[in-house]
């Protein structure tokens, strides 16, 4: 990522350390296990999302920073479970031995639980420009992460697994599974800087653009990167038959859709009056990456 994004990131990551549980507090193997979910490298993209949505509407990177992180705990949490024998069974993340390889299902599950929760606690404790909109940035988490957004998704990612591929399915598995985080995370940093009813929807435009064409980039990446590269499984969506943008639209059009996307969260900048914000770097990132 490009300056000052990268300086941001490093931020993220020493906000984190050192404000997860030590792994020297009791019980040491579930901090231990939290804090690998973490820490073992990822993009901090939710994060960075919120910090340049607040800036967006005038906020600074302390409004957003510690609401920001509650959302990386939420996603960090998706990933322990989605790769738990149960789920997606998967054996990599980010490079390195998923939770349950490296700490056992039993506390790999906890942890994800403990992440969960501690989210809300970050959250709510948040230091935002207006303290009377936490409740507003609490209830958007919630919603993006329950029933009606990333575990409804994977609901729906599981029990469709080996169906026929279908354009309904796969848009609404995108939607909730990954898109509904990453626009909680927008409109979470759009709330910590106190932005206005306009330029909370025009977040809201723009960040379901994003977290679209992010998850189509990755259905992408999942047939044409190798392991290493993407630091996962790579053609293991395929070998499962799971419903993806290349088993429905195949490969070229899957491009294009993502494309798509990508021009129309640009577009919801531009009219923003935010072209030229770091949440543009981000949409560029977002779809021009390898990994």
């Amino acid at each position: 990522m490009k300056q000052p994004l990268f300086n941001e990131k490093t931020l993220v990551e020493e906000f984190l350390n050192k404000n997860l549980p030590p792994e020297s507090e009791k019980p040491e193997v579930l901090h231990k296990a939290m804090r690998y979910a973490v820490l073992s490298g990822g993009k901090k993209l939710r994060t960075l999302l919120a910090v340049s949505a607040c800036k967006a509407v005038g906020g600074t990177l302390d409004n957003a920073l510690q609401a920001g992180c509650a959302v990386e705990l939420i996603h960090s949490y998706s990933l322990i479970h989605d790769d738990l024998p149960c789920m997606d069974d998967d054996d990599l993340r980010r490079g390195k031995p998923t939770c349950h390889k490296k700490f056992g299902e039993t506390i790999a599950l906890l942890a994800g639980d403990a992440l969960l929760t501690l989210a809300f606690e970050w959250a709510a404790r948040a230091g935002i420009s207006n303290p009377n909109r936490s409740s507003e940035i609490i209830i958007e988490l919630a919603k993006a992460a329950g029933h009606a957004g990333m575990v409804g998704g994977q609901v729906v990612d599981i029990e469709t697994t080996g169906i026929s591929p279908s354009v309904d399915i796969l848009q609404f598995i995108h939607h909730h599974k990954t898109a509904d985080l990453i626009l909680a995370a927008v409109v979470i940093g759009g709330i910590a800087g106190n932005g206005d009813k306009d330029q909370i929807e025009n977040l809201r435009k723009f960040g379901i653009n994003l977290g679209m064409a992010f998850q189509y980039i990755d259905d992408i990446l999942d047939c044409s990167e190798s392991s290493a590269t993407i630091g996962k499984t790579a053609g293991k969506d395929k070998a499962a038959g799971k419903i993806t943008a290349i088993s429905v639209f195949g490969i070229e059009k899957a491009k294009e859709i993502a494309e798509k996307y990508k021009k129309q969260s640009m577009n919801t900048l531009i009219n923003a009056g935010w072209s030229k914000n770091e949440l543009s770097e981000i949409a560029e990132f977002v779809t021009g990456r390898s990994f």
